[in-house]
């Protein structure tokens, strides 16, 4: 079973609804049949809002998301189970996958609490503030000045902590990273390495990693191959390097995954496709125990969903 934190297709089928279609085998990093073929449990989709669209059509560019997102991949397919809690992932049966949205920075709520109270009702269960630049709630990873978060940002880690979902660290600056730690309740990495072995500054310090770790959290390492090592072009074993120093920092219970698929122009050699997880699986064989695998395929996000 696998357990993978994030994706981008809704952007993907959002910028291209007609020629991309979720039940190819191949149009995207992640399509129905991939899903099925390579035993997927959970997959959380993203909501992404791009960055060209202007405020006044970012929470709508988030609703038609969210449309597509039940029109393209759970009508069509009745084994794929949209849901917004841990029960409802307990209930699923042997051959379904759960289908869960999320939110990849607040551009989409437009400084309003109440269409992120929408988004939450609509079923998003887990909420990164940012992208890479600044905005209302916070400043992420590439922006210059490294502020923390706004009163705004507060606001929705109070909405967020009082609804049990998660509050994703991931693209978040260290400033904002560590005022977010402080004030939520259910933080996680849905897709973010550590700095110590390729050192992007959207990978997660030694300090920060331990800090997840002392919160309960999750870190869903990440298939982005520029955030696997300085040369941008990644192998699998490079994938076991960030798990295995996030282990020797106590990790163990804390490692997942959160691919990026769909998200990213290049991939990490024989991990392109959703499929290929089983090349990745056979090479957490070689240096792990199936327990140790399960936990990091699965186990560790699943038993931290608290909605």
């Amino acid at each position: 079973m696998i357990f993978d934190a994030h994706c981008d297709v809704l952007m993907k089928l959002y910028l291209d609804p007609d020629k991309l279609s979720f039940q190819s085998k191949e149009d995207m990093h992640i399509t129905y049949p991939q899903l099925k073929e390579r035993g997927s449990k959970v997959q959380l989709f993203a909501i992404y809002i791009p960055s060209y669209l202007k405020p006044g059509q970012r929470f709508q560019a988030a609703l038609n998301m969210v449309n597509l997102f039940h029109k393209r991949i759970i009508e069509p397919h009745p084994d794929v189970k949209f849901v917004t809690s841990k029960e409802d992932i307990d209930n699923l049966q042997k051959h379904e996958t759960g289908a869960m949205l999320t939110l990849e920075g607040a551009e989409a709520v437009e400084e309003d609490i109440g269409k992120l109270e929408t988004l939450y009702r609509l079923g998003v269960r887990s909420v990164g503030l940012t992208w890479n630049w600044a905005n209302a709630a916070a400043d992420g990873a590439l922006e210059p000045r490294g502020g923390g978060l706004t009163n705004f940002g507060y606001e929705m880690i109070d909405f967020l902590n009082e609804k049990r979902i998660w509050t994703d660290v991931s693209h978040l600056c260290e400033k904002s990273f560590w005022d977010t730690l402080e004030a939520a309740r259910f933080p996680i990495a849905s897709h973010s390495n550590a700095y110590s072995i390729c050192p992007s500054p959207r990978n997660l310090k030694n300090g920060q990693i331990e800090a997840l770790i002392n919160k309960d959290s999750v870190i869903g390492v990440t298939f982005v191959p520029q955030f696997l090592n300085k040369t941008g072009s990644a192998e699998l074993t490079d994938i076991i390097r960030h798990i295995e120093h996030i282990c020797s920092l106590g990790g163990e219970e804390h490692v997942g995954f959160g691919s990026d698929f769909d998200g990213i122009d290049t991939t990490v050699k024989g991990l392109s496709f959703y499929r290929q997880y089983d090349n990745l699986i056979g090479t957490l064989q070689r240096y792990y125990t199936d327990k140790q695998i399960k936990k990091f395929l699965y186990g560790n996000f699943n038993r931290r969903i608290k909605c």
